[in-house]
């Protein structure tokens, strides 16, 4: 039997890696054939099986032909048990567990390991015990039993990454979000672009009470830059990019109610209507608070925010319909208050149609659309 890998080993895990799992069984069994006797050939050939998800029985059959070479190989040992997991006999996989830490109860992995499975074998003898239902005690138990062995994983090796993240599944499973908060803390500083924890923390920093569609956009942004390829973080930044496409629409109803109010379209007791039509100087005048609100409310807004949420604004507008129906909208009520203001009418009639023709697009969708941005 080999201790140090065989290069040929060496070469096939690379391969699968690689997920070139045919080319690995491949050279894999040239080494078999000249050492029947490689425990780590025949772990490695499991292996293949198990990341190819190709044949759990093939798996099976390779660990069990390196434990027959040594039971107490703690590498055959925890790729049997991934093996039984694959080939649906995922209840044994805690004894195969729990065997490898009498062996090894300095070994870190196990501990996580176990811990990640256990809850989840509790529970499915827990529905098996009770007609598919799971108790609400069994659960807990379960989660309780897990949480301590994913903690004794932690402490064993308070360096590794595994442990915290099974720590924070059983937290979450839990309910208990202060917990899950202090894994994710331990995770990111242990790994600060681990994509998971860094999508949570930029969640809940984002979706927090008072945090503005900006200030949410920048976050998710900032994560971003860490993590190009989350998708998590990729919605969010949409999410807040909508946010903020949403928000053009009050700036055009408020020109709206300008135009409205500028040519006294609403009467009031007591006052008496302007005459029409307005002079062409005081229509003029009519575009200068419009104006004024465009660049304070968006265009100065806009140039303010980070290159890459300007850039995803645009990509928004070309992937989302609903971004372009948002801004059809804006576009449609600044039409309207335009032309509220600008042409010499000489009745209210048109321009009270064109007011709430202006208005009940952006207010009927307004509450509607808003999922959209969650």
């Amino acid at each position: 039997m080999t201790t140090t890998p065989h290069p040929a080993v060496e070469r096939a895990d690379l391969l699968i890696d690689l997920k070139r799992y045919e080319e690995a069984r491949e050279l894999l069994a040239q080494r078999l054939a000249e050492d029947p006797e490689d425990i780590r050939a025949w772990v490695e050939l499991a292996r293949s099986h198990v990341e190819d998800k190709e044949d759990g029985a093939k798996a099976l059959e390779a660990t069990e032909r390196a434990l027959a070479l040594n039971a107490q190989d703690i590498g055959a040992l925890l790729m049997h048990a991934r093996a039984l997991r694959v080939g649906g006999r995922f209840p044994e996989t805690e004894g195969v567990l729990r065997e490898a830490i009498r062996l090894a109860p300095d070994y870190w992995f196990t501990y996580a390991r176990l811990a990640d499975w256990l809850w989840r074998i509790r529970m499915i003898s827990s529905g098996h015990a009770n007609g598919g239902q799971v108790r609400r005690e069994d659960m807990e138990a379960a989660l309780r039993e897990a949480d301590a062995i994913a903690q004794e994983a932690i402490r064993l090796a308070p360096e590794q990454v595994y442990p915290y993240e099974v720590a924070w599944l059983i937290a979450d499973m839990s309910a208990d979000r202060s917990a899950a908060a202090r894994m994710d803390e331990a995770i990111l500083r242990l790994d600060p672009q681990h994509e998971q924890a860094l999508a949570r923390r930029t969640k809940a920093a984002a979706t927090a009470p008072g945090i503005r569609a900006k200030e949410a956009a920048t976050l998710y942004a900032d994560a971003l830059a860490s993590t190009p390829d989350s998708v998590p973080m990729q919605r969010g930044l949409d999410a807040a990019s909508y946010r903020l496409l949403r928000g053009l629409r009050w700036p055009a109803l408020l020109c709206l109610a300008l135009a409205a109010t500028g040519i006294d379209l609403f009467a009031t007791d007591g006052d008496t209507q302007r005459e029409l039509p307005l002079v062409l100087g005081q229509r003029l005048w009519d575009l200068v608070p419009m104006a004024v609100i465009w660049a304070l409310g968006a265009l100065l807004r806009y140039r303010r925010l980070r290159a890459g949420i300007r850039v995803n604004l645009r990509s928004l507008i070309s992937r989302m319909p609903w971004s372009r129906a948002v801004l059809g909208q804006a576009a449609w009520a600044m039409l309207c208050a335009l032309l509220i203001t600008q042409i010499p009418w000489t009745q209210r009639t048109i321009p009270l149609v064109l007011f709430w023709t202006g208005l009940v697009p952006s207010l009927a969708t307004m509450w509607f659309d808003r999922p959209k941005s969650t």
